[in-house]
């Protein structure tokens, strides 16, 4: 039983709050029996409160707002990684983790890839992993530089062609930026398209969600 916050398996934990830490350990740690549940990777560290921690110091080192039972840490080389998929999620700046988080979500609901370009938040974090929701396991995460070949469809906000116009059959790379700043100017593109709201702009997440429907319902 951990008694003590000076344990080594609770150093770990708390290094890995800080992405640093996760990119230069590959490792990466889950909170919550449902979270550990969806995992497919075989854990580096357990710590179950009560079991074989005390539970208040699981609490000390959770990021969750109602402390964890259960925490998991798993390698990052266990997560899907380079899959072919027919659609691909290309982000550039998404800094919001709950973003990047709900995009894999989305990703994985409708059979898709994510690609993480620079600026990115770390799909591995915890925000992230909480928006996920366990999708994080079953998503392939592609660098750039892999991209499938298909069309290359940029999502703004104002001033592309509507979505439903945009022929999206086959293969289709959405490629989506920063709510504030989009997409950089030298990433190419083969059209811009634009989901017609009422309101001003979506949220990235939401936009992402619609764009991969429209591809759906065109392929089916």
């Amino acid at each position: 039983m951990i008694t003590s916050r000076d344990n080594e398996k609770l150093k770990l934990v708390r290094k890995l709050h800080e992405r640093r830490w996760r990119d230069k350990l590959g490792l990466f740690f889950v909170e919550g029996e449902d979270g550990v549940a969806a995992a497919t990777g075989r854990p580096v560290e357990l710590l179950v409160a009560g079991e074989n921690v005390e539970p208040a110091l699981l609490a000390e080192v959770s990021t969750a707002a109602h402390p964890p039972r259960i925490l998991a840490v798993y390698r990052r080389g266990d997560l899907p990684h380079e899959e072919g998929r027919p659609v691909v999620l290309a982000l550039w700046g998404v800094s919001d983790p709950g973003n990047v988080g709900t995009l894999i979500r989305s990703a994985d609901a409708f059979g898709a890839a994510v690609a993480l370009g620079p600026g990115c938040a770390d799909p591995t974090g915890p925000k992230a992993l909480r928006a996920s929701a366990g999708s994080i396991w079953r998503v392939p995460l592609l660098s750039n530089s892999l991209l499938l070949g298909g069309r290359r469809v940029a999502l703004v906000a104002h001033g592309g062609e509507a979505i439903g116009d945009v022929d999206l059959r086959g293969q289709v790379v959405f490629l989506l930026g920063a709510e504030r700043e989009g997409l950089p100017d030298e990433v190419g593109r083969d059209v811009d398209a634009t989901i017609p709201v009422a309101a001003e702009s979506l949220n990235v997440a939401a936009a992402g969600a619609i764009a991969l429907f429209e591809w759906q319902r065109q392929n089916r």
